[in-house]
């Protein structure tokens, strides 16, 4: 074997491991959340994960073999779909986190169950699964479930988006949870699980260099740029635009700021033209000067 093969190789074999590591740890932040927050506390926090742990209150089958028993036919209906490297690492990831769920954490946390105000669990619970789901995310892995039905079910019906589909299997959970556990506090606090889980997960994903993104159409494109770089500190770009009824030249200003930014940002675009037309957009991640650092992991 040539020198570069046996880097390969070990570059592949050093991957392997970090990635086994990384799901061990997610499942784990998992399991925790699971077995001591949100299933004691009668909240099943959407997706395969919630419909698992309906089942375990019903029937008392395991939430985390529930969880795999549920996830294999779906990844194998969508291993054309996924591709069979994205496949096999999901598969890795999907066994060990519902065994750790089933296993591994109980033996850890020794059948501690919070017992504090339910609101709080689903707080914790959806915390803790967001950190989960992050860092399996990280390694170019999923955790299963509503995630691979969307992805299948919008290369059937493309009209539906798979943020789309994935709130429709998570809402059903939720109304379904009310009537099994007979309380809508649980779907409230499930809802709160899932919310809190998707913000950790965006915070994992992309930062805390959250920004936006201002498209700003006027005749006064250049003093507005000029204002902007003067009083923010901002950067701008200016575009060259053309209307398309009535075939004028535009100017189009491009500025990436910081949230706590646009009040003001707002303000002097009102001053300088009141007619302009601006688009404001959530951005994540923002590089460059001024931002994240290009070369920056």
């Amino acid at each position: 074997m040539t020198k570069d093969g046996i880097i390969q190789k070990e570059s592949k074999l050093k991957t392997l491991i970090i990635d086994l590591l990384v799901d061990l740890i997610a499942g784990l932040s998992f399991g925790i959340s699971v077995n001591v927050f949100t299933a004691p506390n009668h909240i099943a926090p959407g997706g395969v994960t919630g419909f698992a742990t309906l089942m375990n209150y019903i029937f008392g089958v395991p939430i985390g073999l529930m969880s795999f028993m549920i996830n294999v036919p779906l990844l194998l209906m969508g291993v054309r779909l996924l591709g069979k490297t994205f496949f096999v690492k999901t598969f890795k990831s999907v066994v060990i986190i519902n065994f750790a769920v089933d296993v591994i954490a109980p033996a850890l946390t020794r059948g501690y169950v919070y017992q504090g105000e339910k609101i709080m669990a689903g707080l914790m619970g959806g915390v803790l699964m967001g950190v989960c789901i992050g860092l399996v995310l990280q390694r170019g892995s999923t955790t299963g479930g509503l995630d691979i039905v969307g992805r299948m079910v919008k290369k059937k019906m493309p009209q539906f988006s798979i943020g789309k589909i994935m709130f429709a299997g998570d809402f059903t959970i939720l109304v379904v949870s009310m009537l099994v556990y007979k309380n809508i506090e649980s779907g409230l606090n499930g809802l709160i699980c899932i919310f809190v889980s998707s913000k950790i997960l965006d915070y994992l994903l992309y930062g805390m260099d959250k920004g936006m993104m201002l498209y700003v159409v006027s005749d006064y494109a250049e003093e507005i740029s000029k204002a902007i770089m003067a009083e923010m500190v901002r950067g701008a770009t200016l575009l060259h635009a053309e209307g398309a009824y009535s075939h004028n030249p535009k100017r189009v200003v491009l500025c990436a700021i910081r949230d706590h930014q646009y009040p003001e940002v707002k303000r002097l675009i009102r001053q300088i033209d009141p007619k302009a037309f601006m688009m404001v957009n959530d951005t994540h991640d923002i590089l460059g000067t001024g931002f994240n650092d290009m070369s920056a992991d």
